[in-house]
């Protein structure tokens, strides 16, 4: 049995690669010009708020380094919150409190951290450390989604999130990204979340993909990653759809949570979605593609 298999049997597949990706869909359907409506996640939650399309409460934008001194205030007695660079990618610069303890932040990996420490974590991201090109950035600091509890055996230590692939305004393909200890609660699977696909006319999830290679239940709980319904799935297809459509790109990743009491709310959009969610799903993009005119 071979371990390897030749380009044209992939795209014989209908597996849709990246410069493909890059030249056939993004270049083309993707104007450069408002590439920033989804980059920028606070342009990004202004134009969903204008529209009703849920998202999480920001507490606020930090835009300058004077600022950081009034973190504390900002905060204010939170027992929980997260923050974010506006214009990071792949989850980087993300860090998620769960709880105060004794004048400490409780993250989502465990962690106790003093205030100091979360001003650090701000300047750095203000400077440009997680953000595109690591051009100056800007930090939200925004409410924490409580993860619904029929994901309470499907992921560790995070919120799992809905990825919806887009392309002119038809949703074609979707997974469930499940957080890991390895991803250390983070959803993106390049580092090292798992995730299932998802069928798009009932919601239920199959397959399933982890660390580029196919599986069947969590890696961290056992639990089995098929044969869940998600709950509020036809809201979810509607949201990404109106999203995609109010951005007005052709081709891009919205990624949305179900929270416990909200249901579903939407994250961001993503202008460069990978491409494991065709491993997730046992299928190629190519010929899902295809059927959308």
């Amino acid at each position: 049995m071979r371990l390897w298999v030749w380009p044209w049997e992939l795209r014989k597949k209908g597996v849709l690669g990246v410069n493909e990706r890059n030249l056939r869909y993004l270049f083309e359907f993707n104007p450069r010009s408002l590439y920033r409506l989804a980059d920028d996640k606070v342009v990004t939650k202004s134009l969903c708020s204008r529209q009703g399309i849920p998202v999480p409460q920001t507490y606020a934008v930090i835009e300058r380094f004077g600022e950081v001194r009034q973190l504390a205030e900002i905060i204010g007695d939170r027992q929980d919150f997260v923050i974010k660079p506006a214009s990071g990618a792949g989850g980087r610069g993300i860090l998620v409190v769960m709880a105060r303890e004794n004048g400490l932040f409780k993250t989502a990996k465990g962690e106790m951290i003093r205030l100091d420490e979360l001003q650090y974590h701000v300047s750095t991201t203000l400077s440009g450390l997680y953000s595109l090109g690591a051009q100056p950035d800007r930090v939200i600091v925004e409410q924490r989604i409580v993860p619904h509890s029929m994901f309470d055996q499907l992921a560790v230590g995070g919120t799992p999130d809905m990825r919806i692939i887009v392309f002119r305004g038809s949703p074609v393909i979707a997974m469930l990204r499940l957080p890991t200890r390895a991803s250390q609660g983070r959803a993106n699977l390049h580092q090292g979340a798992a995730a299932a696909g998802i069928e798009l006319d009932t919601g239920r999830t199959f397959g399933g993909v982890y660390r580029d290679r196919a599986i069947t239940r969590h890696p961290d709980t056992g639990a089995v990653i098929e044969g869940h319904t998600i709950p509020h799935w036809g809201e979810m297809l509607k949201a990404s759809k109106n999203l995609s459509e109010l951005i007005g790109m052709g081709y891009i990743g919205v990624d949305i949570v179900l929270d416990a009491y909200q249901g579903p709310v939407v994250l961001e959009a993503n202008t460069r979605p990978g491409l494991s969610v065709q491993i997730a799903n046992r299928a190629g993009l190519l010929t899902k593609l295809a059927l959308v005119n």
